[in-house]
């Protein structure tokens, strides 16, 4: 089963702002779900985005402006942002500054296109000499063992020094200065943080991208570990930033269906941040099971927790009916997503050939043509609820007859939110899904948006205690799709 894991390979035009953009608060979450400064529950649709080879910038690689305009006009609304430890600390206690700056502009450009950014310190198999990427040389202390560089994941299993060293992390063994590796990671943590403290644009703070157990070894005293390191981390970000939200992983093994035994780690605003992919060869016989166990630990674990929770990877392929699978299961499961990944950007630790990952091949390039997999992007631009106005009861898309359902309570997931009624539900509808535009049937409200335009506007009757929103394709051919926002923005709160 661990070698089996291991084999991890709005529409165009003006949109109104996600949930949370009309206020500096941050988002937050109420129990399992997250939500905006009203108390409306947001989901978000988007990309991971990270550069793993030096400089470690998204720049670097040619991400700018023309992929945030992209992604908006296609209604996506976050990126997992790879902010490598390497580029942040690349010697002890010297933190550079400008390249946190340069992940800060990129934060910007994003939210200059309502677009959130979950920052992810991102790791595979801890540094480049082990076949990885993510760690600076001088924070790995592998004991002195052969350091083989080994082709991601067989490192993970072949690999005593790459084990070692994360035994040594995860012990928080003393380094330089006999300053312990956790507490360098945990101040560079802050040093990230002391940055985006007051960014309402920066959905939180991913803290370890596919934590590995010590001795391959997921019992209770590896677990135990996890979470004083975890505790360690939040308590360093936290003397800096009271408001973010912060992601937790569980050990990488539950993103292959396995569960996981972490206990609270003593912070009221925190989110699990999960990964789900198939335990073994992508196939129809083997995937699905496994893909849906997944979701379903997540839920529960995060309901035992209180905690937030996202989905904040699966896919790193081109077989689109996976990726229709996991989507689905995701609606099914009332689950905000994040697919690997924007470009394969020669990934070092991901896909062979990394295009297989790709949305756009080159971001150097404009995004459109032949430089963007177009089945990728049909499979993955659909309608969804970008802020809910309740508590969600279920919201699922049939890619076959472009119908999409959406049904809520009008109770807030919060008891000291109220919606007044103007409050809007939105809802992204992709011109590419409705190119002859849509109708929208409201059971227990109404729409006020404009005709055809690129997000849905829904307000609940005053009595009503649940909205049930249906959107179906127009039948009639050559209807001029409205990118005007007009009537949304006058009517909602």
């Amino acid at each position: 089963m661990v070698t089996a894991c291991c084999l991890i390979t709005l529409s165009a035009g003006t949109q109104v702002p996600p949930a949370g953009a009309q206020s500096n608060a941050f988002i937050g979450h109420g129990g399992r779900w997250l939500v905006d400064a009203t108390g409306r529950v947001v989901f978000m649709h988007g990309f991971n985005m990270v550069n793993k080879v030096a400089p470690y910038e998204p720049s670097a690689v040619g991400f700018g402006n023309n992929d945030a305009t992209f992604l908006q006009d296609h209604g996506f609304n976050v990126i997992r942002l790879g902010v490598l430890y390497a580029g942040v600390e690349p010697e002890p206690g010297r933190f550079d500054a400008p390249y946190v700056s340069s992940i800060q502009r990129t934060v910007e450009v994003l939210a200059d296109h309502h677009i959130y950014t979950l920052l992810d310190f991102h790791q595979d198999q801890l540094d480049e000499a082990f076949g990885g990427e993510g760690f600076p040389a001088w924070s790995v202390d592998d004991n002195g063992a052969p350091t083989q560089n080994i082709r991601f994941p067989a490192g993970y299993t072949s690999s005593p020094a790459l084990n070692a060293a994360y035994q040594n992390f995860w012990a928080n063994t003393p380094g330089p200065g006999g300053v312990g590796l956790q507490q360098r990671y945990a101040d560079a943590w802050k040093y990230v943080a002391t940055r985006f403290a007051n960014d309402p644009w920066v959905l939180g703070y991913d803290l370890f991208n596919e934590p590995w157990p010590p001795n391959v070894n997921e019992g209770a005293a590896a677990t135990a570990l996890l979470a004083s390191f975890y505790k360690r981390v939040i308590s360093s970000i936290r003397t800096v930033d009271k408001g973010h939200l912060i992601f937790y992983e569980p050990w990488v093994l539950f993103n292959f269906s396995l569960q996981t035994t972490l206990s609270l780690l003593g912070d009221s605003n925190l989110a699990m941040s999960y990964h789900d992919y198939c335990s073994g060869p992508v196939t129809a016989a083997s995937c699905p099971a496994s893909e849906v166990d997944t979701i379903t630990n997540a839920i529960e674990h995060v309901r035992s927790t209180g905690d937030g929770l996202l989905l904040s990877e699966f896919g790193a392929e081109t077989d689109l009916s996976d990726l229709t699978r996991v989507t689905s299961d995701a609606n099914t499961g009332l689950q905000s997503w994040i697919e690997w990944a924007y470009c394969g950007c020669n990934d070092p630790t991901g896909s062979d050939p990394p295009a297989i990952e790709a949305l756009v091949y080159d971001p150097s390039r404009p995004p459109s043509g032949t430089n963007v997999n177009q089945a990728k992007l049909a499979v993955l631009e659909q309608p969804y609820a970008t802020a809910v106005a309740g508590t969600p009861l279920s919201m699922n898309f049939d890619p076959g007859s472009r119908t999409f359902h959406l049904r809520y309570s009008t109770a807030a997931v919060s008891p000291r939110a109220r919606f007044g009624p103007s409050t809007c539900t939105l809802i992204s509808a992709p011109r590419s899904v409705y190119p002859d535009g849509y109708t929208v049937k409201v059971a227990g409200g109404m729409s006020v948006s404009a005709s055809n335009a690129a997000v849905i506007a829904v307000t609940a009757s005053r009595k009503a205690t649940a909205v049930a929103v249906t959107v179906r394709p127009r039948r009639s051919t050559g209807v001029a799709g409205s990118s005007s926002l007009a009537g949304a923005a006058a009517s909602c709160a």
